[in-house]
């Protein structure tokens, strides 16, 4: 009890959630005219790209030093042909522009911009065309890469995307652009109000081929260690609040960054209940300072404003 007292345990504290830990996810769609509220995430938009460099100078202004960006495009088809180029581009050209300090990843899949909602190329029966797959997300990286984003960030847990993208950037002349690595990525529940907001819910069968099973540990071990022989710079578990266990494990096996993804479900669940008044709006503090202290080097959370405006009175 001596070493709990005020003052005397913030000096011993054993784990410290700080803005330097945080990572804003910011929604851009090419099909709105202004900022739009999602329903299912109070306090998070839908931006136009002018709107997303407002948000981007509101959050480094706030000290959090980064961003990861995600597209809705104005047209979809069976091959994602939009994430070739378009609104996440402009961004990344115009944020990098007006706020150079600030770090921009950009998420590379294509299941905004496919027809049929997967995070690839599929054939005729359905089934996710892994090569052809993978030749397209080359080809966003690399166009993110050119428009200047510092990070970019494969989603979709594709077989060998790590490696494909790593080999198209080298030979590009862009070996500086590091992997963010959606190593860990489980088939959750978690994930349905993001997928309603970027229009993204796909329209037959489900990701259980290329996601993991939440039942797995021993497995994210395995895919962590693929794409770190392939070339990934930092690897992250997706959702984050119910797989601490698999952050854990992956950071006391590896000696690489490890980021979190606090997903869309994680913060409507607990923004209801803050809402609702049944919890206090400092339980934001504690989760978060549970993912960081489960091992997560950095957290992707829509809580990211919040908390960074709440740091300096906890």
């Amino acid at each position: 009890m001596r070493l709990r007292r005020r003052g005397v345990a913030d000096m011993i504290r054993e784990t410290r959630l700080e803005n330097d830990d945080l990572i804003y996810p910011i929604i851009v769609d090419d099909t709105i005219k202004d900022p739009t509220e999602i329903v299912s995430l109070p306090g998070i938009f839908r931006h136009t790209t002018e709107a997303a460099v407002s948000e981007a100078a509101n959050v480094s202004e706030l000290g959090v030093p980064a961003i990861i960006l995600f597209g809705v495009p104005s047209y979809k088809d069976e091959t994602g042909s939009s994430a070739l180029t378009g609104i996440v581009q402009d961004s990344i050209r115009e944020i990098k522009r007006q706020i150079p300090r600030l770090v921009v990843i950009a998420d590379v899949c294509l299941c905004e911009y496919t027809s049929h909602g997967h995070c690839g190329l599929v054939d005729q029966e359905g089934y996710l065309a892994v090569d052809p797959t993978l030749s397209v997300l080359q080809r966003i990286a690399l166009s993110y890469a050119e428009a200047g984003v510092d990070i970019v960030a494969p989603s979709g847990m594709i077989d060998s995307m790590v490696g494909a993208i790593r080999t198209s950037l080298d030979e590009n002349g862009f070996t500086h652009v590091p992997i963010m690595s959606y190593s860990a990525k489980y088939n959750s529940k978690f994930y349905g109000p993001f997928r309603e907001a970027v229009q993204s819910t796909y329209k037959f069968g489900d990701r259980s081929a290329h996601q993991m099973d939440p039942a797995n540990s021993d497995e994210a071990i395995r895919e962590v260690a693929l794409d770190i022989e392939e070339g990934a710079d930092i690897v992250m578990v997706k959702p984050a609040l119910p797989y601490l266990d698999i952050i854990y494990r992956i950071k006391t096996s590896f000696e690489v960054p490890v980021a979190a993804y606090s997903v869309s479900g994680e913060y409507a669940m607990l923004k209801s209940a803050i809402n609702l008044q049944y919890l206090d709006d400092t339980v934001i503090y504690e989760t978060l300072l549970s993912i960081k202290r489960a091992g997560a080097d950095m957290i992707i959370t829509y809580f990211a404003k919040d908390i960074a405006t709440m740091l300096p009175y906890i």
